[in-house]
């Protein structure tokens, strides 16, 4: 009689069909499979009795007829007994004699539905299953575990690689706007060396960080290249992110990486090239003739002045290119399964002299060492050499003069300062410049992870997830004594360089029980992080022409700078998941956390997380109810706490050491910031509801409702010179966010041949400052968005635009005069100095922060050609076009170009004219561009983000070449924008404690790509 299969090597066999391996090294089954299978040998010294098992035998194919490792076979009800496909995809399975009249096989397998077979006799069963689009079926990491999306209580999303990779880009920011409801990505700049920023479910702080926190396969943290990744799952609500302690406040964002499995090893090659041109939208600047005719009435020019035309704009971008190529290589046996990739990318940025490249380079090695020991060790390391876009350059294309030459005769860029009869304010050709002149870096970062899982029992795991990261940069800035912006040092040269390195260790034990039609699973976690760094900068001044290096320089232009710098968490948690007959789910964590950011009297901090599920669909009520054919509702509560953002050393009392403390030559110190031992994490309380719904088993339906308040946020409050000090950190405050998620995806139509699905996504989020420390009302009450107790902290308060007088042509805004009996009236001014006081300066009920954002794709399949298009849309949000004040100027910045009026604007001409400009004079017309609600626009958008036509060659056209796939693709990003905007880009960043939180100035654009693809493997 052959022996039955061990359940260590079922959970080991799913594990190489490209399960997640947390789950697994839990001895929980992916597929609610019992944990325990008997093993008559172990126990031979207690049987008295020899039973009569009855062996089934058989295969699992996909759709097409190849064989699928690792399919999971279970027999239904049963405790513990099941098995799994080998290479072949075949299968022997024991069943016990009592047991076999009533036997039910189940098959499963992770992207395919399951299937049911009754045994009844049979002992041979050749099944075939049929991939599945059911998001309810997909396996998700969920804080130190992995979970069906059905069985969770917690509110995630996941995007899988072909989603993620639908738009190209380096950064992951990029490639998951719009992917997901309340994940909004802002991209500012089009700048290829700069990434996009995220933000879950609104800002929650004042000067703390808002980015979400990454973890890279099972460990917080790391590094991974988006061509590697096999999906990312986000973590919204706090059942999910909770375990993340005092780094979760902001949404967890955990990548999963490529991971081989066993069978025949696959090679393949992907490659993308492409061109890229930068987006204006309806924003266009002036040729010379009309800025002449602009500016005849009121600063006539000599019409020579037309015999130039110069287009500084095409002068300072061009046409970029991008280029991806990657090759990996993957397999196994049934003992050791791998995954390598390298990884070359290329992206010349649209404006002259600035480009992106990155090498990359990983291995994923999985390994059964013995029955109950499992290791894994992940190593990626990556090269980023990044040429910085030039300011001056994307400052002079906006507001340089097209009356202006750029070249001389022989062809050489002009030096605008020796040329006569420059008429531009600024007297600066960027296309010298950057003949000489520079702003580049290059890093090299390395990250191996070494995890172990040992099976103590059957019920009990032991892990211990380690990892290590270096890091090292180099960065130099080089201004030539023969440019402008060189020429008053005599030249300037800038070396900075960094190191870092970090080292965590996550040490798990886990006990699984599953008894009658109870599930309970206890989790423990021990774990603690160090990282250092260090930097080092020298400034020199008075280099000879062309000669880049420090040792030839003849002065110090600043003092040497340098810091080194340790920080600390350790953290201990414990969690209980308990669930009845798949009905009915428990789930409670809590969460001890020291950090050294914080003061010694607040250094740790305490959280918990509750979360419960129903799944309605499991009651008789509506089991095999073809209309609803899964229901669930969701509840979570609990705290999570923020420590990013703030500086390595916030709590301590810190004295700066300056040449301007010098005496008698010898250095000086002087008091900077404030301690505060009592400072301590911000705390945020989360709740969320949620439910999803299946229709017909092809339109899934996801929502969620949530209130998250934020306390004791951390602030860097401004101190008064009187005080000694520049300013102190401090808890202050709390932020209410809140708001509703959807998902909803629909398999439109689906047969043998044609398939059309249907995603939509909307996130709506509201925010509100609740309350501020020392009864204060208001912090930053100059600013253009203050923070104020009652208002939204994206909220922007300003003079508010009433116009143009018609009778004069001169700017209005609004005075707001409070009598001394409290009585408030309202007038209009043409006196900025009016406007602008505390008392006029009013809350415009117009923020930043958009009312809805969300994303849109459709992707409809025939046969091997596949079509898709991707639209992300944010409703509801201002951004101040800070821009305008330079070009769009009433005449006070004759010497800059100007832009073309946008549609439906007028310039006040004559008395009586309804005008939305004011008169243009020379000078300017009374301060019209200060600061006002005249350049606030409504950024609303919608962005055609993505189009995508592929072809797969069929297995006949294949044939014997050899190669096992060959697909071929065209692509196009950013193609279209619907927006009212009139700059060139309405996306800016969306994030209060940045500075250009709702901001749009001088903007890099982003770019319109067109990209060809070949994509092959053997």
């Amino acid at each position: 009689m052959k022996k039955p299969k061990s359940n260590l090597k079922v959970r080991y066999l799913v594990n190489r069909s490209w399960c997640y391996p947390l789950a697994l090294i839990a001895g929980i089954s992916l597929f609610n499979t019992p944990q325990a299978i008997a093993n008559p040998l172990a126990n031979k010294a207690k049987v008295n009795v020899v039973r009569m098992d009855q062996t089934v035998t058989g295969s699992v194919k996909d759709e097409k007829g190849e064989a699928l490792v690792g399919v999971t076979v279970t027999m239904k009800n049963s405790n513990g007994i099941g098995t799994s496909t080998d290479m072949n995809g075949e299968f022997s399975l024991n069943i016990p004699e009592n047991l076999v009249t009533n036997a039910t096989l189940v098959f499963s397998y992770i992207g395919y539905a399951p299937v049911e077979a009754k045994v009844a006799g049979k002992t041979r069963f050749d099944m075939a299953l049929t991939a599945t689009v059911n998001q309810l079926e997909q396996v998700v990491i969920v804080g130190y575990s992995a979970k069906k999306v059905k069985y969770l209580s917690s509110s995630v999303a996941t995007i899988s690689s072909a989603k993620l990779r639908d738009v190209t880009s380096n950064e992951l920011p990029n490639l998951l706007q719009g992917k997901a409801p309340g994940v909004v990505v802002s991209t500012s700049s089009g700048d290829p060396t700069s990434a996009g920023k995220i933000l879950i479910r609104g800002a929650g702080t004042i000067s703390a960080g808002t980015s979400p926190l990454i973890v890279v396969d099972g460990n917080i943290g790391g590094n991974y290249n988006p061509v590697d990744v096999e999906s990312i799952t986000v973590l919204k609500d706090v059942a999910a992110t909770g375990l993340y302690g005092s780094r979760a406040a902001n949404g967890v964002i955990i990548v999963n990486t490529k991971m081989g499995k066993a069978g025949k090893t696959e090679i393949s090659f992907n490659n993308t090239i492409g061109f890229s041109q930068a987006t204006t939208g309806k924003f266009k600047l002036m040729n010379s003739q009309q800025l002449f005719d602009f500016q005849k009435d009121f600063y006539p020019r000599n019409p020579s002045v037309l015999s130039t035309d110069t287009d500084w704009w095409n002068e300072a971008f061009r046409t970029g290119f991008v280029n991806s190529h990657n090759v990996s290589a993957s397999g196994g046996n049934e003992k050791t399964t791998f995954y390598i990739s390298g990884n070359y990318y290329k992206e010349q940025g649209t404006q002259i002299e600035n480009d992106k490249t990155g090498y990359n380079f990983r291995t994923n090695l999985q390994s059964r060492l013995t029955k109950k020991l499992t290791a894994k060790v992940l190593f990626n390391g990556t090269f980023n050499k990044d040429n910085y876009a030039n300011s001056n350059t994307l400052y002079d294309a906006y507001n340089n003069l097209p009356f202006d030459p750029a070249y001389n005769a022989d062809g050489s860029p002009i030096d605008a300062r020796s040329y006569k009869g420059w008429l531009g304010r600024d007297r600066e050709n960027f296309l010298h410049s950057v003949q000489y002149n520079y702003s580049k870096a290059q890093s090299l970062t390395i990250n191996t992870d070494v995890n172990l899982d040992y099976d103590l029992t059957d019920k009990i795991t032991l892990s211990s997830y380690n990892r290590v990261n270096f890091g090292n940069g180099q960065s130099a800035w080089y201004n030539d004594r023969r440019t402008k912006q060189g020429g008053a040092n005599g030249g300037e040269l800038n070396n900075g360089t960094t190191y870092s390195n970090r080292l965590l260790t996550s040490n798990r034990i886990r006990y699984t029980e599953d008894f009658g039609r109870h599930g309970l699973t206890l989790l423990g976690v021990a774990e603690a992080e160090t990282s250092r760094s260090s930097f080092t900068t020298a400034d020199g001044k008075g280099l000879p022409a062309g000669h880049d290096v420090m040792s030839v320089a003849t002065d110090v232009r600043l003092n040497p700078t340098g810091a080194n710098e340790q920080v600390g968490f350790r953290k201990f948690l414990g969690q209980a998941d308990y669930n009845y007959d798949n009905k009915y789910f428990l789930v409670g964590s809590f969460v001890n956390e020291f950090s050294s950011l914080f003061g010694k009297n607040n250094s740790s901090g305490n959280f918990f997380q509750l979360g419960a599920s129903w799944i309605l669909s499991n009651e008789n009520f509506l089991k095999n109810n073809n209309t609803i054919t899964f229901a669930k509702l969701r509840a979570s509560h609990g705290t999570v706490g923020n420590a990013d953002g703030i500086s390595n050393f916030a709590s301590l009392g810190l004295y700066s050491i300056s040449s301007d403390a010098s005496y008698s030559g010898l250095p000086g110190a002087f008091p900077s910031q404030k301690g505060n031992p009592n400072l301590t994490w911000e705390k945020i309380k989360s709740s969320n509801i949620g439910f999803d719904l299946s229709f017909f088993n092809r339109i899934d339906l996801v929502v969620d409702a949530y209130v998250k308040e934020a306390s004791e946020l951390l602030y860097r409050k401004p101190l008064a010179a009187t005080t000694g000090y520049s300013y102190v950190w401090q808890n202050a405050g709390s932020i209410r966010n809140k708001g509703i998620e959807f998902s909803l995806t629909s398999t439109n139509f689906k047969t043998k041949d044609f398939e059309w699905e249907t995603n939509l996504n909307m996130g709506f989020n509201r925010n509100k400052v609740l309350e501020l420390s020392g009864g204060a009302t208001v912090f930053n009450s100059g600013a253009r968005q203050p923070i104020a107790v009652g208002h939204n902290m994206d909220e922007f308060n300003m003079p508010i635009w009433a116009g143009v007088n018609p009778d004069n042509g001169q700017p209005q805004w609004e005075r707001v005069i409070t009598a001394a009996d409290g009585n408030i009236t309202k007038e209009l001014t043409s006196t900025y100095s009016q406007a602008q006081t505390a008392t006029s300066r009013q809350f415009t009920g117009k923020t930043a922060a958009p009312k809805f954002t969300g994303g849109l794709s459709n992707t409809l399949t025939y046969k091997g050609i596949t079509l898709s298009a991707f639209f992300n849309f944010v409703v509801g949000n201002y951004v101040y076009n800070e821009s305008r004040v330079y070009f769009d100027n009433d005449g006070l910045y004759e010497s800059y170009n100007q832009m073309v009026p946008a549609k439906g604007w007028t310039r006040w001409e004559k008395p009586g004219d309804i005008a939305t400009h004011p008169k243009a004079i020379v000078g300017g017309n009374k301060d019209s561009n200060q600061s006002s609600t005249r350049y606030l626009e409504n950024a609303s958008y919608i962005r055609l983000r993505n189009v995508r036509l592929s072809y797969s060659l069929p297995d006949n056209m294949l044939g014997k070449t050899g190669f096992s796939k060959i697909a071929v693709f065209v692509s196009g990003d950013n193609l279209w924008t619907g927006t009212k905007f009139s700059g060139p880009d309405p996306e800016a960043s969306l994030s209060q404690i940045d500075l250009s939180s709702g901001l749009s100035s001088i903007r890099y654009p982003i770019s319109k790509k067109y990209l060809f693809g070949i994509n092959f493997s053997f």
